[in-house]
This record gives C-alpha cells, structure tokens and sequence, in this order.
C-alpha cells in the first residue's frame, strides 16, 4: 500500500507510537506456526511459546553478533527454545541463552523482551518509549467460558494512528452517516477511569442476511484500555444473540499500522427468529456461522472507515458541534499515554520512585 510517512505536524496526534498493550498474534498461530517474527511499534521482533506453552515476544536480534532471530533468515524453534541461524545460541522463554553448540553459554547473553499478557488467546506486548513497566493491564481473560465459540481474526493495513480508529468508540454521529446505523444514542456518560474508558450506546441497523432484510437492535458496551486494546459487548435484542468484538490497533513502523478484528458469539438454546436467526441449525453450528457472519458485517463496516483513517489529519482543536459526543474527553483520555506530557512524565516519577 502507497502512503506517504506519517508527518508529525499534521497525521499524528503526537508520537506514533503511545504507551500501551498492542497485539502480537494469536495463541492458536504461535503454537502452530512456533516462531514468528514482525515489524511492531518501530521495533523487529519475535514470538513464540515453549512446550509449557508460556509466551515470549522478544527483540529479534541475537545478542551474541546481532543476527536476526526470525524464521525468514532460519531462526527456528527446537525443544521450546528459539535456536539463533548464525551460530547455534540457544534461548529459552525467560529469554536466557541456556546452551550453544560448542562452549557454555556466556551468562548476560539474553534477549530483550517485552512484558506478555495472553487475553482471550490473544497475545500483547507491553510498549513504552521510556521504557517505563506496565501502568495498567488488560482485562480477564474471557475466551473460555463455557458456550462462546472460537476467536475469528481479520486484519487491515492501515495508513493511520491508533487515536484516530479508537476515537470511533466516542464518534456515535460517524455511525449513521457512514454506516447506516439509525436511532444511534449515548446510554449512561462515558466514563474514564485511569487506562479504562468505558462507551455504551444503542442503535438500529437493517442488514441483507440469507437473501432477506434483517433489522437488528443493538446495544454496545465499549471498554478501551489504551489505544491498542477495545474491547466490544454487543447484546442484539431481537434475535436475540451476543457476541464479543475486540479492535486491536497496532502501529508497525511510524508510517503503518495493522487492525486486528477479532470476535467471538455465544450460543443460545432458541432464537426467535427461526429463519434470521438460524434457528434451524443446532445451536453450536449456529453460533459459529452467525460468528462468521458478523466478523464479515464488522469488515464492511471498517472497510467504509479505511479510505478515511487512511487520509486524515489530526486537528488539535477541532471545530465540533452539538451532537459530536466526547471527542474532546477522548482526547483527554488518550494523552495519558504519551510519554512527552508532562502528566505521564510526573506519573513515571511516580511509578520509578515506588520500586
């Protein structure tokens, strides 16, 4: 994809790449694929797990003569521990080398890695410019509870900022002109609680399903924490369903950034809509059919936003009306994660002075 670099002045909202936890790649791929390697957050890295299954996500340089660690130049994966092409270095999980083919291994040869939660099958890093430790962590893990499905994952390249995709958690008026969504309203304030935003609104929408017209009634409970992690609730009334979606923006090198959509729906005994709703399948096929359906209803709907995230400018004051919801709390909320506000300078004080 074409695109000029993201200029400071006008593209971002500061710096590219805010304090945060950002995806990595899904569970299922590190244990089927067992090393990774990618561009995240300005920085190459890899990923893998152990025969344990713990996770590691580590710079992808050998600290032996620097060679990268990555499957694409041989770096591979043997007895869960990550084998360096060049010269045979061994390292396990904890990121220590532990063994190399012909000498003991020197003690400070070890990799530098980067903080770990897996969330619903769902591995983040933990990024800071500073280097300052995790602030706050992402939610529960949730994935397996009894009757939801599988995690789907979608993902889009983008030309963009994380604030900008995130902002669409507080941009109701957005989904009607551009969506099609009617009868869109806040229920309740938006709320903020450090890392923790919280958005809930309603709204209708008519969808083609099977053939037919399909109207939905929808209720969205929005939890952001950071610009990396939003995780959705959406409750549909008329069917009725639920179902999970999380908007996992991460940027990749100051210029693009991917946006993960992963979603999940849970099954239900009956449905009242025999036919919309499925209702003829057993409820297990059911759930993960209407799955895949919504992943691909939340993929148009992105791909209408694409073409806009792609070419925006930021507008530090922007010139809003009435019905622009909390932009501007948004925005509040999201310079905490900037390391250059004096804020965030003055919490890191904090934090340093703790340890």
């Amino acid at each position: 994809m074409a695109g000029a670099a993201l200029a400071k002045d006008d593209r971002l909202p500061t710096s590219p790449f805010p304090d945060g936890w950002y995806f990595v790649s899904g569970a299922d791929a590190l244990r089927n694929q067992t090393l990774i390697e990618r561009t995240w957050l300005g920085q190459e890295i890899v990923a893998w797990c152990d025969d344990e299954g713990s996770v590691c996500v580590a710079d992808a340089y050998c600290p032996h003569l620097g060679s990268h660690l990555g499957p694409k130049t041989g770096g591979k994966v043997r007895n869960g521990r990550l084998v360096c092409p060049f010269h045979g270095f061994e390292y396990d999980a904890t990121g220590q080398c532990v063994a190399t083919p012909n000498a003991p291994p020197p003690r400070n040869a070890s990799l530098k890695l980067f903080e770990t939660q897996v969330i619903n099958g769902l591995v983040f890093g933990w990024w800071s410019s500073v280097g300052q430790p995790p602030y706050f962590r992402l939610p529960p893990d949730r994935r397996d509870e009894d009757g939801w499905t599988a995690v789907g994952i979608r993902t889009f390249r983008l030309t963009s900022h994380p604030e900008h995709t995130a902002e669409n958690s507080v941009d109701l008026a957005h989904f009607s002109y551009i969506h099609g969504y009617f009868d869109v309203h806040q229920v309740g304030s938006v709320t903020v609680d450090g890392a923790h935003l919280r958005s809930a609104f309603d709204f209708k929408r008519e969808r083609s399903v099977l053939g037919g017209r399909l109207r939905f009634d929808v209720s969205v409970v929005t939890n952001l924490y950071g610009m990396g992690y939003s995780a959705v609730d959406i409750t549909e009334h008329t069917i009725p369903f639920r179902s999970r979606f999380w908007v996992l923006a991460t940027p990749l090198d100051g210029t693009y950034m991917d946006l993960a959509l992963a979603n999940q729906t849970q099954e239900t005994d009956r449905v009242k809509r025999a036919i919309m709703g499925l209702g003829f399948l057993p409820k297990r096929t059911r759930a993960r059919l209407m799955n895949y359906i919504l992943l691909e209803g939340q993929v148009k709907d992105v791909e209408q936003d694409v073409p806009i995230w792609n070419r925006r400018i930021f507008r530090p004051r922007p010139v809003l009306n009435s019905e622009d919801g909390k932009i501007m709390l948004f925005r509040r909320y999201c310079s905490q994660f900037y390391p250059e506000n004096e804020n965030t300078a003055g919490r890191t004080r904090r934090i340093l002075a703790s340890l």
